[in-house]
């Protein structure tokens, strides 16, 4: 592994990897040796593929502590951390404390990680800029006498992973929505987005680059055994709950079941949703699709890197192993360190042995 290094980024010797990820101690035990078990196969991962690798857990608020040990100049980090333990939707927080101290990292800078907190604030920009996204409005108190477009779905406006998300949220009437209102705003304590809901097919689209910008294999949310339109959505249940009906029931298709031109359209929605947000490095966003029109739903910035997430599935379709997914990144945040200016990253060259053929996978780590 080694120590740590005051080898500069603008010397041809590579800077080593510090995997940055969080671990509350208040988290139930099972999930924290999720989160162990997944940080040791991303180690192991990058380990093949670069000399000098590190963890960097975050089991507490000193993050700058802990960073104490190494030179920002001889190491670049991995952000896979999600929060600072004990400050709720502090991820943004963490690339502010890595810039103060001078650390490069891979993703998107705190501004935009802010942003995709405020569900209402993605949608407006979207909207502005002429990105297709489904009609909504926002409540902060459970009065919707002026929504009149059925069925819709109610969501917190402040939250990721699915939080808040019941086939009950997929509502048919006013006396529905209100209720649904009252429960975001009462027990979520947040104002509650209300949307027209896109059922059709959902897809969750992984891009990555800087200028020039690469679409992923689209991973299609497969609703087929569910004939409820209640049912057609991906909940929290659906993300972290084996054995639940939605976690067995969805399936996920690799890559998604489009037409060429549909691909192409696809890819046009993503690809301006990805710059209109400020995206950086890599990112996933959430799409459903009606009437041939592609919708974004939900702008990821900092999507989940473990193994069994779709980016990686989708990575492996275009021939990259998870090492080699994990190196990517760190190849486009070392490449924006070194020139800032740069017009973007080649594009990727198909890797030797890639899958191309279709896949039916089922992915129990398609969560935020």
């Amino acid at each position: 592994m080694g120590s740590s290094s005051t080898t500069s980024l603008c010397e041809d010797r590579r800077p080593g990897v510090l995997l940055l990820h969080n671990v509350d101690p208040s988290w139930p035990q099972k999930d924290i040796l999720d989160a162990l078990s997944q940080a040791r196969t991303i180690l192991e991962a990058l380990s093949e593929k670069v000399p000098r690798v590190r963890e960097v857990r975050v089991e507490d608020q000193l993050l700058a502590m802990r960073l104490s040990a190494f030179d920002p100049r001889g190491w670049i980090v991995l952000n896979w951390c999600e929060e600072i333990p004990g400050l709720e939707r502090s991820e943004h927080l963490v690339p502010v404390v890595l810039e103060t101290l001078g650390f490069h990292y891979t993703g998107s800078p705190g501004d935009v990680l802010a942003l995709s907190w405020e569900k209402t604030a993605i949608k407006t920009l979207l909207a502005k800029m002429g990105i297709p996204t489904p009609a909504w409005k926002t409540f902060e108190v459970p009065d919707q006498h002026d929504w009149r477009v059925f069925p819709a779905i109610v969501k917190p406006a402040r939250e990721h992973c699915s939080i808040g998300l019941t086939p009950q949220s997929v509502v048919m009437d006013i006396v529905e929505l209100r209720r649904q209102v009252e429960r975001v705003v009462e027990e979520l304590r947040q104002p509650a987005l209300v949307e027209d809901f896109i059922d059709g097919p959902e897809f969750h689209v992984t891009l990555w680059g800087n200028g020039l910008v690469e679409m992923l294999p689209p991973a299609e949310m497969d609703f087929s055994c569910f004939q409820d339109p209640r049912e057609r959505l991906c909940t929290f249940d659906s993300k972290f709950e084996p054995g639940s009906r939605h976690y067995e029931g969805i399936q996920v298709r690799i890559p998604a079941r489009l037409s060429p031109e549909q691909r192409g359209e696809l890819e046009e929605v993503v690809r301006r949703a990805y710059l209109a947000v400020g995206c950086r490095d890599y990112a996933r966003l959430d799409v459903r699709m009606r009437d041939g029109v592609f919708y974004v739903l939900d702008v990821n910035p900092n999507p989940d890197l473990a193994a069994d997430t779709t980016m990686a599935l989708c990575a492996e379709q275009i021939g990259y192993s998870y090492g080699a997914m994990l190196q990517r990144l760190i190849d486009l945040a070392l490449e924006r360190s070194r020139d800032p200016i740069i017009e973007g990253p080649r594009r990727a060259p198909l890797r030797e042995g890639a899958k191309m053929g279709s896949a039916l996978r089922k992915d129990p780590g398609w969560r935020y």
